[in-house]
């Protein structure tokens, strides 16, 4: 199978994980929504899960609805922005115009997009503002986007092709304050969400420390299933969610449709272990990706090789690397290096053109298209690196002699 260095499209279940799953389908897979004892026993592993996650981000078990994915649980923020304006509007006598939404040129499409589709549509109005040219996002640039009809701003907490962490915990602080000036001006109050599906399992993620209202978690980002989560502060009460769906009342009528149990109780244990050995994976995924920029550098040669976005935060386990004396395209280098798994950027984008996330990010497209990004894991060993450095390196040099398809 070679050398797998995908973390960042996605991770394989642990095996306590698959444990849990397994055990929940054979034994309670009664409808939890069922008053019988069979359906209260699978209630209870819903409950025992959202309790987990709770502990693991630091919220409360109460505010977490568990959703399809990471992609649900965006659009689920996102188009519900327009409701909480709506309602707003109701109960306040204003009659200000579209909601307005503040973004990064370098989110995730489950985030751009249905933003865009809004705005398309005429029911928002909205602003990306850009990232630096070290792929950052900085605070004031956001800020002053802000407006009167301001009511939701979404930045993730980390880039899935770049690693770069933004800086999620000032501007949930700024949030904070500008919302205290809003109140009296009788302006809608702001809400945040993060997407962490990148950071949860690699970095701290505390809601109490972070000031968002929503925050996005997806299993298999973390060694745990492809189900996912919203976290909504004070949900319902403080923070509102307009459900995508309407059908049944479960998960409190926000997200309706009979719980899958045991996808569920996989989760719930990824959640458990990242809250016991999060620093262990955080220290041995920087180690191993630190050894492999520094193995890359030796093969190449220091000119020869990019790691982009490398003088930001990055996560500990992500490396954007470009072979800046390379006329390969990524995509054909990867092709010509079977032992390797790895992309070019997003799993889900185009693989035949150079990544918009570098282009914004500052990275020039000639550079861009020679670039792959290699996100290794909690059990990615030095010997791992050697193997595919050394693949990589010979792969480069029979393409440069002999391009694929020659």
């Amino acid at each position: 199978m070679g050398v797998y260095l995908d973390v960042n499209a996605t991770t394989p279940c642990e095996k306590s994980v698959i444990d849990a799953i397994t055990i929940t389908a054979a034994e309670n897979w009664a409808n939890p929504s069922s008053s019988n004892a069979f359906g209260k026993l699978a209630q209870d592993v819903i409950n025992n899960s959202r309790n987990y996650i709770a502990e693991m981000i630091h919220g409360n078990p109460e505010d977490i609805i568990f959703t399809s994915g990471g992609t649900e649980a965006n659009n689920t923020v996102v188009k519900g922005v327009v409701e909480y304006h709506r309602d707003w509007r109701a109960r306040s006598g204003t009659s200000s115009g579209r909601p307005h939404v503040i973004t990064t040129n370098v989110e995730h499409d489950s985030v751009a997009l249905p933003i865009r589709n809004l705005e398309k549509n005429e029911l928002i109005d909205a602003t990306f503002v850009p990232v630096g040219r070290d792929g950052c996002l900085k605070v004031e640039d956001l800020v002053e986007q802000i407006r009167p009809t301001t009511c939701l701003v979404s930045v993730m907490m980390a880039n899935n092709e770049t690693g770069v962490i933004m800086p999620v915990e000032t501007i949930g602080r700024r949030i904070f304050e500008v919302n205290n000036e809003r109140k009296s001006k009788d302006l809608i109050p702001i809400l945040f969400h993060s997407d962490a599906a990148q950071a949860v399992g690699k970095i701290p993620v505390d809601v109490q420390v972070l000031n968002v209202d929503y925050l996005t978690i997806v299993g298999h980002k973390f060694y745990g299933p492809r189900i996912g989560c919203l976290y909504a502060r004070g949900l319902g009460a403080r923070t509102p969610v307009y459900p995508l769906m309407h059908g049944g009342g479960q998960e409190g009528g926000y997200r309706p449709g009979t719980e899958n149990t045991p996808m569920v109780a996989g989760l719930g244990e990824a959640a458990r272990l990242v809250r016991l050995r999060l620093g262990d994976h955080s220290r041995a995924m920087a180690s191993a990706r630190d050894y492999l920029e520094g193995r890359l550098t030796e093969v190449f040669g220091a000119g020869q090789v990019r790691f982009n976005c490398s003088s930001a935060g990055r996560l500990p386990n992500t490396c954007s690397v470009s072979f800046v004396s390379s006329a390969l395209p990524g995509h054909q280098i990867l092709a010509g290096c079977p032992e390797v798994t790895a992309s070019v950027g997003a799993a889900c984008h185009t693989q035949d053109k150079p990544s918009d996330i570098l282009i914004a990010s500052g990275v020039s497209p000639s550079v861009a298209r020679s670039t792959i990004r290699l996100s290794v894991g909690r059990t990615t060993s030095k010997g791992d690196v050697d193997t595919a450095v050394s693949a990589l390196k010979r792969a480069m040099d029979q393409l440069v002699t002999r391009p694929l398809g020659a």
